[in-house]
């Protein structure tokens, strides 16, 4: 390059070594931990176990073998664990206040488990639908009205969960707008209330609803975002592949996590779990993560 050759403006950035790329964790029952002990174990891995979302587990005391397994499998582990709270059956924004009593109980008992296994992260889903998207302002209360069934179902669970030292994380379901799970987090003005993304799901709701494209997840949860699923989708289904099978964009959404003055929990959640190091290890091969 001669003197009057043009300059660069800006001199390349670093490409980030190994040790400073973020750690990816994973989602599993207590059958799949023991095969990937030593997997989560080696770097204390972020853990998150599956096995207490049904209520008859939880209504039956059967959460509690597992919890027990958990513990012996886990003893010499020191990771950030988080557990799936349940969700199969309701809605945290239902109408029906007898439904939210249910609630209400089950979050406690999501609550039992994180304390018997001193887990610091409860998955929580989020009430927000495509229909309701599109028709909760035709009501001049609509949105109001759904922020204290929210609070009537969950606020009992955040006094604990504070007690506790648990964050609850509100997972996107269908939500089309990110902004509206981020104000439904800030309406508690709690560090135990956090946001959760998952990558298919906001995937889907971009190629199938019209939403924003996954890294406009990460961004409008800004320093709020505390959990993170990966898993691969087609645009059209929850599909739950290993990264690479599908077709999101990883770059742009690490990118947009490594903006964060925040360190997220990024959990593989597949639904074949024998291809969880299949899809760290696309991840990998990327230099997106390690």
């Amino acid at each position: 390059m001669n003197e009057n050759s043009p300059q660069p403006l800006t001199q390349p950035s670093a490409q980030p070594s190994a040790q400073t790329l973020p750690l990816l964790g994973a989602a599993m029952p207590v059958r799949v931990l023991r095969e990937m002990r030593d997997w989560i174990g080696e770097n204390n891995r972020d853990l998150e176990l599956q096995d207490f979302i049904r209520a008859d587990v939880l209504n039956s005391g059967d959460w509690k073998p597992a919890a027990a397994e958990a513990k012996e499998l886990l003893a010499d582990y020191t990771g950030r664990l988080g557990i799936h709270g349940p969700f199969w059956g309701f809605s945290i924004a239902t109408e029906d206040p007898d439904v939210r009593e249910v609630v209400r109980k089950r979050m406690q008992q999501g609550l039992d488990v994180c304390e018997e296994l001193g887990a610091t992260q409860m998955v929580v889903h989020s009430p927000v639908t495509t229909w309701g998207h599109n028709n909760i302002d035709a009501y001049p209360t609509g949105r109001p009205d759904l922020l204290g069934r929210v609070h009537d179902s969950l606020d009992a669970a955040v006094t604990r969960a504070e007690a506790i030292g648990v964050e609850l994380v509100i997972e996107n379901i269908e939500d089309k707008d990110p902004a509206h799970r981020v104000d439904l987090v800030k309406s508690f003005d709690s560090k135990s209330v956090r946001v959760s993304i998952d990558t298919g799901h906001a995937h889907y709701a971009h190629g199938s609803t019209g939403a924003p494209p996954v890294d406009r997840y990460v961004t409008a949860a800004g320093e709020l975002l505390a959990h993170i699923h990966l898993q691969d989708a087609d645009g059209f289904a929850d599909r739950h592949w290993a990264p690479g099978d599908g077709t999101i964009r990883w770059p742009s959404i690490f990118k947009a996590v490594a903006s964060l003055n925040a360190t997220p929990r990024l959990i593989l959640e597949l639904r074949d779990h024998s291809e969880i190091l299949k899809g760290a290890q696309h991840l990998i091969d990327l230099g997106l993560a390690r």
